[in-house]
């Protein structure tokens, strides 16, 4: 049997047959009608994490028999085309790059020969029971023409970026912040204020985990969980916008803990920063574990950036919100700052097209 340990033998093709599957089309469809952009991204990013897991046992069954193999994140999904949800959808995934416990799992989306986006996966294999178990090491790949070199080292820049991130997470404000900070806490403070704070936009939901959502794993698919945060946070856009939410961009979802079947799970969605017509929206999951009283930990974290728009995909401005707490002060800081970002992204992105001739906001 020839082993598979390069990315070009490491790769799968799934297509969603939308285009002549009514029964699926309804399925996939947010309302009835074929506006654009009416497609259900958090069954789609359910869909991703199967592919992705099993892009992943590719590599790993070769080595190991009872390795588990679980979601450690979602890097960031930028969406660049409209999606219909009459149309089939390819998804085409490739493992990137292993490293000594994990891997990254890249799978571009298309439509109509569009591309639609491009999503990044960490997959981590784990070895022994799920209450006292470990990584387990896998052997490198072997990355021998141009193309595959390229993957691997965007994959090692990707990772490294997001651990300077957290390494810097605390570190002090920029002179800069505390102006913009300064400017809407005066606003607060007119005798005329009558805006409406972050927590005048918060939804929560709980549920019990049943067996039938558990994977082979006996614990719960990160795909149904990172689907149910996505679905919480777009009711919670539309609690603000004007007309309709679409989505722009997923931000990274981590992954904290497992969460196992019986457990009770707590989502939560906020709208913590709004400008012209975008709207971010963080989503937290939190898991009370089979037989506790209290919340035992932080299971998911999702950020997500929406587009306030007309059916006809016009851009619509939205109110602002402003912070209340210094927590929600960071959190503005942040939402700011990954939207400004975005804004910035030198390829072609949805967010940007749909707001070319719209006068964006700065606070």
């Amino acid at each position: 049997m020839t082993l598979l340990n390069r990315p070009k033998l490491l790769s799968l093709e799934e297509i969603l047959p939308l285009t002549n599957d009514p029964q699926l089309q309804q399925k996939y469809k947010i309302v009835e009608g074929n506006l654009l952009g009416n497609l259900r991204l958090g069954l789609l990013l359910q869909d991703l994490d199967m592919l992705a897991g099993k892009n992943a046992k590719m590599y790993i069954d070769q080595f190991y028999k009872d390795v588990r193999v679980v979601t450690a994140a979602i890097d960031n999904i930028l969406i660049r085309n409209i999606f219909r949800a009459n149309r089939d959808i390819i998804l085409k995934s490739r493992i990137n790059y292993v490293g000594k416990t994990s891997m990254e799992v890249g799978i571009r989306i298309e439509q109509d020969n569009k591309h639609i986006a491009t999503c990044y996966f960490t997959m981590v294999a784990r070895i022994g029971d799920i209450n006292n178990d470990s990584g387990a090491e896998l052997p490198s790949l072997q990355y021998i023409d141009e193309d595959e070199k390229i993957r691997a080292k965007k994959a090692l820049e990707r990772k490294n970026h997001y651990l300077d991130e957290i390494k810097n997470i605390d570190k002090p404000l920029e002179c800069e912040d505390f102006k913009s900070l300064f400017k809407l806490y005066r606003e607060t403070q007119s005798s005329t204020f009558n805006g409406k704070y972050m927590d005048s936009f918060i939804m929560e939901n709980w549920e019990r985990t049943f067996p039938e959502y558990k994977n082979p794993n006996q614990t719960i698919f990160g795909g149904y969980l990172a689907k149910k945060s996505f679905e919480l946070a777009s009711l919670c856009s539309e609690s603000i916008s004007n007309g309709r939410s679409i989505v722009g961009a997923v931000n990274r979802i981590n992954f904290y803990h497992p969460v196992l079947i019986g457990d009770k799970l707590k989502y939560t969605s906020n709208v913590i920063y709004t400008s012209g017509p975008f709207i971010c929206v963080e989503s937290n999951i939190y898991r009370i574990g089979r037989g506790e009283k209290k919340i035992s930990a932080l299971t998911n974290s999702c950020n997500f950036t929406f587009i306030n728009v007309d059916d006809k995909l016009k851009a619509l401005n939205v109110e602002k919100v402003y912070p209340y707490s210094f927590e929600d002060y960071l959190k503005t800081i942040v939402a700011k700052e990954t939207l400004n970002k975005l804004l910035m992204e030198d390829s072609p992105l949805l967010l940007k097209d749909i707001t070319k001739d719209t006068n964006i906001g700065t606070d």
